[in-house]
């Protein structure tokens, strides 16, 4: 099986809810349960979290994660991009003369993603190899680009001009999918070169409503809260 290295970035600041990475969901810190998850794989080689955050730093090594650096404070804001946080864990082991065929990004705001999701993910990419990256989506249901709306010059128009108005039942309008930020697994070779986790010959992988719930508010906590105790 290819090498997998699974980043879990962690930044100590957060504007919408206060330390919300250690913030405890059912009883635990919100990184603890991509960690614990992620621990499950049969296939993740390295799992570290990439953090500017000594509290964040200990936390993680305490569920089981390595901390092999603290994160530069200039990888570390709000303008922050994703793919440089990951080419800057990716350098630090090609440093280090280790190459990881598969790097695999698990954000620590999806606390309902599967170990199952985790390895079918893996699996699909190592097999199909004609694609080079492999994305969890999830149903916009009724949420859909025909429905949605655009204000210009304080008039409403359709976000997508269809010449009509699109009053069709959900049930019967194109199926639509949109990034559920659970999952990116992408080669190493294609990460480099396109400098993105998402490849130009991507896969999809379908998930649930309820794995690709991501927590930005203290509504999305109490949400998740309620989902546990369900």
């Amino acid at each position: 099986m290819e090498s997998v290295l699974a980043i879990i970035p962690a930044r100590g600041g957060s504007k919408g809810v206060e330390n919300k990475n250690i913030k405890k969901l059912n009883g635990e810190p919100l990184i603890s349960h991509t960690i614990k998850e992620a621990k499950k794989s049969k296939y993740i080689s390295k799992i570290i979290v990439s953090t500017d955050s000594l509290e964040i730093s200990d936390i993680s090594k305490k569920y089981g994660a390595k901390v092999p650096f603290i994160r530069p404070k200039n990888l570390a804001t709000d303008k922050s991009l994703t793919y440089d946080v990951v080419k800057h864990c990716v350098d630090f082991y090609k440093h280090q003369n280790q190459v990881f065929d598969i790097i695999l990004l698990l954000q620590p705001t999806t606390p309902f993603r599967s170990v199952n999701q985790i390895d079918k993910a893996i699996e699909i990419l190592s097999k199909e190899k004609d694609f080079n990256s492999i994305v969890s989506v999830v149903d916009v249901d009724g949420n859909h680009p025909h429905r949605m709306k655009i204000i210009k010059n304080g008039q409403l128009l359709n976000y997508i001009d269809q010449g009509f108005e699109d009053m069709s039942p959900r049930q019967s309008l194109p199926k639509v999918y949109i990034r559920s930020g659970s999952i990116y697994a992408i080669r190493y070779e294609a990460f480099l070169k396109e400098k993105s986790l998402v490849s130009s010959k991507c896969l999809p992988l379908v998930i649930s409503h309820e794995e690709s719930i991501n927590v930005d508010t203290i509504n999305d906590f109490n949400y998740c809260e309620f989902i546990f105790n369900k």
